[in-house]
C-alpha cells in the first residue's frame, strides 16, 4: 500500500525525533511501504519512543527504517546524510519552535532554523540535479512552517498564503527567513518545493513545554497553570493526525512553488484552552474542587502576538483536504493519552 508513485521509495524526514516528526513517521509506516530515513539532531525536546514502539513489533519490517542523527548546521554532516539516504521525497520539519526559548537564546534557532535549512537545500539541490529523469519528475521537498511568521493578524482580518509576513519574535523570523530560502530555491534554480504555514498543533507525544501538555502535566501534580497576561490571546488550533494529513497532501497533490495555509478553524484564546482541558480533567481526576483553581496568570511574554487565523480555503479546494477532528473531540483524545503517560511526561523532562 502506497499514497506515492511506485517510483517514490526512500523518504528524508528531517526532525522525526520531534513531535510533529515522528507522528509524520509513524503514518508513513502504516501508508507506505517506503524506506523512511530519520534526520534528528536529537535536542532537548527529541523522543524516540513512538517510533520505537512501531519498530519493535515483530511484523515490522526493520530495513525500512534508519535513522541519522545529524545536526543541519553541519553542512558536511547534511550533503552525506544526503548521500546515505538519497531520497525521492523530503520532509523538513527539523527546527527549533519554542517561542520562549528563542527569546533568551535566540542564535541556536539562527543556526538551526536558517543555516540548517540552508544547508539542507543545498545538498539537496545537488542530490535532484544528479537524478535521472524518472526519479527526478517526482521529486519533492515539503518545507513545514508556521503561521507565525505573518506576525498578529487584525480583527477582522485572517492569514492566507497572500499574507504579508511580519515576523514578531526571533523564532518566527528565523521561520520566515528559511521560507524565503526555499521559495527562493525554487525561483532561481527551479528546486521542486512548496511550502505550508500551519497553526499551532496539538496531540499526543507533544514534548510538555507547549500549552496544553502543560495544562494537564501542572493539572495532575496540582501545581500552579501558568497563563500569560491576560489570557486573550487566541491562535488557531489543529490536531496533528489532521496537520499530518494535509501535508501528505500537499506533498503528492500540491503545486510546486506554492505555499499552503493549513488550519482547521478552530480560533480559541489561551484561557479557553485552558477552561477546556480543566473541565475535562475534572472528569477524569474527580478532585472535591476543579482543577481550574491552579490557573495562575504570570507575566505576558515580550513581543506575544495577539491573534492567529488561518483561512484553509487554498488547501480545501485545491487538495480536498478537509480536517476530520473539532477541536474538542481531539482534545479529549490528548488529555486521555496524557492522563495515562504520566512516566512519559516526567521521562522526557528530565532528560
Amino acid at each position: 500500500m502506497s499514497i506515492f508513485p511506485g517510483s517514490v521509495k526512500r523518504i528524508l524526514v528531517t526532525g522525526g525525533a520531534g513531535f510533529i516528526g515522528g507522528n509524520l513517521i509513524r503514518k508513513l509506516f502504516k501508508n507506505t511501504s517506503c524506506k523512511i530515513f530519520n534526520l534528528d539532531k536529537l535536542s532537548y525536546a527529541s523522543d524516540l519512543t513512538a517510533i520505537k514502539e512501531v519498530i519493535s513489533n515483530r511484523s515490522f519490517d526493520r530495513e525500512r527504517y534508519q535513522f541519522l542523527k545529524v545536526n543541519l548546521s553541519n553542512s558536511e554532516a547534511t550533503n552525506d546524510a544526503i548521500i546515505k539516504s538519497d531520497p525521492d521525497l523530503v520532509f523538513h520539519l527539523a527546527a527549533e519552535s519554542h517561542v520562549d526559548r528563542s527569546i533568551s537564546s535566540p542564535q541556536a534557532f539562527l543556526e538551526s532554523n536558517v543555516i540548517g535549512t540552508f544547508n539542507l537545500l543545498e545538498a539537496l539541490k545537488t542530490h535532484w540535479e544528479s537524478l535521472p529523469i524518472q526519479r527526478k519528475k517526482h521529486f519533492r521537498m515539503l518545507h513545514v512552517s508556521t503561521d507565525e511568521v505573518f506576525g498578529s493578524v487584525e480583527e477582522p482580518g485572517i492569514f492566507s498564503e497572500s499574507s504579508s509576513y511580519s515576523p514578531r519574535s526571533p523564532y518566527s523570523a528565523t521561520k520566515a527567513a528559511s521560507d524565503h530560502f526555499v521559495k527562493a530555491w525554487n525561483h532561481t534554480y527551479g528546486f521542486p518545493a512548496i511550502v505550508t504555514n500551519s497553526g499551532n498543533n496539538f496531540g499526543p507525544w507533544q514534548f510538555p513545554e507547549k500549552l496544553i501538555p502543560v495544562i494537564i502535566k501542572n493539572a495532575i501534580s496540582n501545581e500552579p497553570i501558568p497563563l500569560y497576561g491576560n489570557g486573550k490571546n487566541i491562535r488557531d488550533w489543529i490536531y496533528v493526525d489532521d496537520h499530518i494529513d494535509a501535508l501528505l497532501k500537499v506533498i503528492s497533490q500540491g503545486k510546486i512553488g506554492t505555499s499552503y495555509c493549513i488550519g482547521a478553524g478552530e480560533q480559541k484564546s489561551n484561557e479557553e484552552v485552558v477552561l477546556n482541558v480543566c473541565n475535562l480533567l475534572d472528569k477524569h481526576l474527580k478532585r472535591e474542587t476543579s482543577v481550574i483553581n491552579l490557573k495562575t496568570y504570570v507575566q505576558d511574554r515580550l513581543g506575544h502576538d495577539e491573534i492567529y487565523k488561518i483561512d484553509n480555503t487554498k488547501i480545501k479546494e485545491e487538495l480536498n483536504w478537509t480536517p476530520k477532528y473539532a477541536f474538542n473531540d481531539g482534545l479529549c483524545l490528548t488529555v486521555k493519552w496524557y492522563i495515562g503517560n504520566t512516566n512519559w511526561c516526567r521521562k522526557v523532562r528530565n532528560n
